[in-house]
């Protein structure tokens, strides 16, 4: 599933190809929505927001679509009407004269009025946006030991989007490692010092991430493997997805286990208990 970073960097696209332009069409395939087609293509988008893991595409009529790219969801900018070979479904397009924003596999499209945004089931119950520029660490670590939330695991806490929108499951990892706290332990379990490393944690590494196109490491460990030849993949994060390679602080194996369901990685001597 995509993470906030990753809708934030789509909505930059999406933007950028159609915001402001005319539309030509605009296609639903689902038919409950196929009645706002037109009053969509008779209007421009203003706005792409992304909300946590959620896009909200705003109209000078000031309609919204609303759209959840859950586990398979993928918006595409191509050329007008130059629609990508997929056996992806095609669920909403928005064609200008020179750009189309195509958004394949998701199932959680709405059309919204205004009044319906502060109510909606899952964008009104959002918790902290950790990529909103007004957001701060201290913010964060404070809800973190709120009596809503310190009671909880943070290896769950940590994808609770009534807590914190727009983590998931690289950045848990990622944060965890980067602020010293083991997976297992609670906001009330930890140290004002690992509280304050958490909320700083929390918003560093999701922004650095939507900056860089997904890197959290190290960015000058990063630049120099990057250099050395190495893909990717393999200098791009701390410890997610690095199961029995070495900490880069430490030389330590890096763990791989089921937290909340996911997989999870840390490190054992960085992140001891």
């Amino acid at each position: 599933m995509p993470e906030g970073p990753e809708i934030k960097r789509a909505a930059d696209r999406i933007a950028k190809a159609i915001a402001r332009k005319p539309i030509q069409e605009v296609f639903f395939a689902f038919e409950h929505l196929k009645p706002y087609e037109k009053d969509l293509a008779n209007s421009k988008v203003t706005l792409v927001q992304p909300r946590g893991k959620a896009l909200l595409t705003h109209f000078e009529n000031d309609l919204a679509i609303y759209s959840h790219n859950q586990l398979y969801g993928k918006w595409e900018i191509k050329r007008a009407y130059n629609f990508p070979e997929t056996k992806r479904q095609l669920r909403l397009a928005i064609h200008t004269e020179k750009k189309s924003a195509l958004l394949y596999s998701a199932s959680d499209i709405e059309v919204l009025y205004p009044g319906d945004i502060d109510i909606h089931p899952f964008l009104s119950k959002l918790g902290l946006d950790v990529l909103d520029a007004e957001t701060t660490g201290e913010q964060v670590s404070q809800r973190l030991k709120s009596d809503r939330f310190h009671r909880r695991g943070l290896a769950s806490l940590l994808l609770d989007q009534h807590c914190l929108c727009g983590l998931g499951n690289y950045l848990r990892s990622e944060i965890l490692f980067v602020a010293g706290v083991h997976p297992s332990l609670r906001p009330k379990d930890c140290t004002p010092a690992q509280l304050n490393a958490l909320g700083k944690a929390a918003i560093a590494l999701p922004r650095q991430s939507y900056e860089t196109g997904g890197i959290t490491n190290d960015l000058v460990r990063a630049h120099q493997m990057k250099a050395d030849g190495h893909p990717r993949r393999v200098y791009r994060h701390w410890v997610f997805a690095r199961q029995h390679k070495p900490c880069y602080q430490c030389g330590t194996g890096i763990l791989k286990e089921t937290f909340a369901g996911r997989r999870l990685y840390y490190c054992p001597t960085c992140q001891a208990k």
